[in-house]
This record gives C-alpha cells, structure tokens and sequence, in this order.
C-alpha cells in the first residue's frame, strides 16, 4: 500500500491535531474545556467529509451521538474522564445492541449485510431476503458475526473506560485512538476473511448456483 497524501491528512486530523488543540487549551480552558477543543479537528473532519459525500454514514453517526453524550455529560456536572469516554460509550452501546439482537429472528448484522449488499448489485435486497430463505447457513453465520462484533464493540469500551479512569489524560488523548483502529480494523479484517469464507465454502457446496456477494 502507498502512503497517501489523504491517509496522511487523516492521521494528522485525528491523532495529532486533538493532541496539539488538548496541549494548547489546556492552560487557558482546563482540562473540560481542553478536551471540548480536542474533539473539535475530527468533527470538523467528519462535517467535511459528510458534505462532500452527501451520505450519513457510521463515523458520522458515531461523532453526532459523540457531541450529543459530551453536552449531557457537561449538563449533568461531567468530569473531564467521563467526557473522554464519550465515543467509547457509543461503540459500547452499539456492541451491546448486536449482543441483544442475537435472540431475534433476525440479528442487526443480518440488516447491515442486506443494506450492504443491496448498494452492490441491482437488487441486491431482494437476492438477499432469498438467500436468507434458501441458505440454512448464512443465520447461524450472521449470528456468528453478529456475536464476534458485539463481542468486539463492548470489549474496546471497557478497554478504554479503564484507561480513561487511571491513565494520565494526555495519555489517553495519545494512545487511545490507536487502540480504537486497531480493533475496528481486527473487527473489519476479520469479517472480510470470514464473509469470504462463507462464500468460498457456499461455493464448494454448490458450484453451479453462481453465488455473487
């Protein structure tokens, strides 16, 4: 892979730019008001980017319920700690959602996985509720995945609720993305892998009936 000039901007934008804005207000704001200038490049970044695409997305919806946890926090009296766990608080709820649809006739992933492959192929949503229907497997393997990213979700947040509560807060501001991609990233290298694990042994299976995902 190539270093590119706009993975480097996005680096910059949400591993430097919320350290230097959380080292710079720090003596003027305090640590609450610090960390506010901290989260004000990525949601910038994210407004960018949500007006270029013209879509709302998952990191957008995630930043939006972000800002909307840090002013209840600030409104109930927050620390500057409980405010740092604002974003681990959404993927932490978001996890406990994927948990709590697994008794469900159909779990969250199930959805995810049709809006996704309906924006591929032309009637991409009917060929899914299809599959859904002739394929005795692809349940217990959306469960599966539904199990692994709650799993996920819900782990990164207790991660990062511990580190929020005894690491040094520029210390966290510093680390704590990093642990965020690398699980995120885990989370997507894996589902990649199995969903072409899943294809590959539905292939095997039937080799004539010309599976396409």
């Amino acid at each position: 892979m190539k270093l590119r000039p706009g993975f480097v901007l996005e680096l910059a934008v949400n591993f430097l730019l919320p350290w230097l804005a959380y080292r710079l207000a720090l003596p003027h704001l305090g640590e609450t008001g610090a960390l506010i200038a901290s989260a004000v490049p990525p949601v910038v970044w994210s407004l960018i980017e949500l007006a270029r695409f013209r879509r709302v997305d998952a990191l957008s919806m995630m930043v939006v319920a972000g800002i909307v946890l840090s002013i209840a926090a600030m409104a109930l009296g927050g620390s500057p700690r409980m405010l740092l766990l604002r974003e681990s608080l959404v993927s932490g709820m978001i996890g406990v959602a994927f948990l709590l649809s697994l008794p469900m006739r159909r779990p969250l992933i199930f959805y995810l996985a049709r809006a996704s492959v309906a924006r591929e192929m032309e009637g991409g949503a009917a060929r899914f509720e299809a599959l859904w229907q002739e394929r005795p497997t692809l349940g217990p393997a959306l469960r599966f995945m539904t199990l692994v990213w709650g799993v996920g979700l819900t782990g990164e947040t207790a991660l990062r609720a511990w580190m929020a509560l005894t690491w040094p807060i520029e210390r966290f501001l510093v680390v704590s993305p990093f642990i965020g991609y690398a699980i995120y990233g885990g989370l997507m290298l894996w589902t990649l892998w199995y969903r072409k694990s899943m294809r590959s042994r539905a292939e095997t299976r039937m080799p004539t009936d010309g599976i396409a995902g």
